[in-house]
């Protein structure tokens, strides 16, 4: 056929890869997290009056709320800040310059809470440990037994350090402290464990607690929770660092300005209300139970990938690694182009390595706002990037955590 009416020969098909990013990001990094729409939907609100009943008692039903989230009898603060505000509150509210502190080192953060504290005046001592294991009790209850004369008056320590990706053993810390008969405050960073395992405040004999907003709690970035034991509250009175935004005695005054120092975050304490009401409509055990379920199904897929040679878990130890976050090392090898290309080309944004493990490591975060398709798709994405990076890994990562959760429905017998 010729003329007008011809057929035009097929034009050639472009070989390049289409990124395949086009729809919603999945953030699979360890905070912020996944922030859902109830909540969003909360926060989306003309503000009102500071003084008008509804923020009244929404403040106050917030504090009593996070008192259950704790696990405690004793009296809650929220903080505009993030975690380390909760850090500094802790130690502002309750010690003196000069004072001793005891850091127990587990990776990044536990070491970064001390050394606010040296900003602060106090000596800090850390007490040497290892990003890739868990604190040792024994090791602590020998240092505090050789402090005679009870010089170091606060221990500092992270139930999950987000950085490593290890858990510490919080009721036998607490156990060590009390077989050394030692009366040193214990303090307990749980940003990246409340709202994902098991915290029991009381039960456990901790005198401060500290989490965050944008974790376990699943919320937008921007507040920090702190709890205080009675123990705590008596040695706020003899504390000289304290500072009039974080003192625990003018936020202890009746009026809501006064518990702010100021304005309160109005639009925050309607998403975290919103948040607490789906962490208790779901049980905080099943909470708790569903990150178990998904950390299994990630270390699951690991430790398949891991088989290749270019990928391993920090943490060696099965029983120390964190139900919230797993941090996987790349001896040898660059991570970014693997999170550049599952960000990219699939829409998934892995966390990097930090700290110590700049460089080394990538981290996947399957904590707060989280389910089994979300963890599932993230583990095919990277495992779609190793692939195509040609990185080597053992196949049927994203098989083996099937797997996982399937075992996770079996029935009891």
């Amino acid at each position: 056929m010729s003329g007008k009416n011809a057929v035009k020969p097929a034009q050639p098909v472009s070989l390049a890869p289409v990124p395949l990013a086009r729809g919603r990001e999945f953030l699979s990094i360890p905070g912020p997290t996944n922030v859902p729409e109830v909540v969003l939907q909360a926060m989306h609100r003309p503000a009102v009056d500071i003084y008008a009943e509804e923020l009244l008692e929404t403040t106050g039903q917030c504090l009593a709320d996070m008192k259950r989230v704790f696990r405690t009898q004793g009296d809650t603060y929220i903080y505009i800040g993030n975690g380390h505000g909760g850090w500094e509150a802790a130690l502002t509210n309750t010690l003196s310059r000069g004072d001793r502190v005891l850091v127990l080192e587990s990776g990044r953060f536990a070491k970064g809470w001390g050394e606010q504290g040296d900003m602060l005046g106090m000596t800090v001592e850390i007490l040497p440990g290892s990003w890739r294991h868990a604190v040792d009790p024994a090791a602590v209850e020998a240092r505090l037994k050789a402090d005679t004369r009870h010089e170091i008056k606060a221990i500092l320590v992270v139930q999950i350090d987000t950085a490593s990706g290890v858990v510490n053993d919080i009721p036998a810390i607490r156990a060590a402290i009390d077989a050394a008969r030692h009366p040193a405050l214990f303090m307990v960073d749980g940003i990246a464990s409340v709202g994902c395992m098991e915290y029991e405040m009381d039960a456990w004999n901790i005198d401060i607690s500290i989490t965050c907003s944008q974790k376990g709690m699943m919320m937008t970035p921007g507040l920090a929770f702190v709890a205080a034991s009675p123990k705590a509250k008596a040695a706020h009175l003899k504390a000289n660092l304290r500072t009039a935004y974080w003192d625990w005695t003018a936020r202890d005054y009746p009026e809501n300005y006064r518990k702010f120092c100021g304005t309160a975050p109005e639009h925050m304490l309607f998403g975290l209300r919103a948040a607490l009401g789906l962490l208790f409509e779901e049980g905080l055990e099943n909470v708790w139970a569903r990150h178990r379920a998904l950390a299994a199904a990630v270390q699951a897929a690991v430790e398949v990938w891991s088989k290749g040679g270019a990928l391993e878990f920090n943490i060696p130890d099965p029983a120390a690694r964190s139900p919230s976050v797993t941090t996987i090392l790349t001896p040898g090898m660059d991570p970014q182009p693997l999170r550049d290309f599952t960000r990219h080309n699939l829409g998934v944004v892995l966390g990097s390595g930090i700290g110590d493990l700049t460089g080394k490591a990538i981290r996947i975060a399957h904590m707060g706002y989280a389910n089994a398709p979300m963890v599932l798709g993230t583990l095919g994405a990277t495992e779609v990037a190793l692939g195509a990076l040609g990185i080597p890994h053992g196949a049927g990562g994203v098989e083996a955590a099937i797997a996982a959760l399937s075992a996770h429905f079996k029935p009891v017998r």
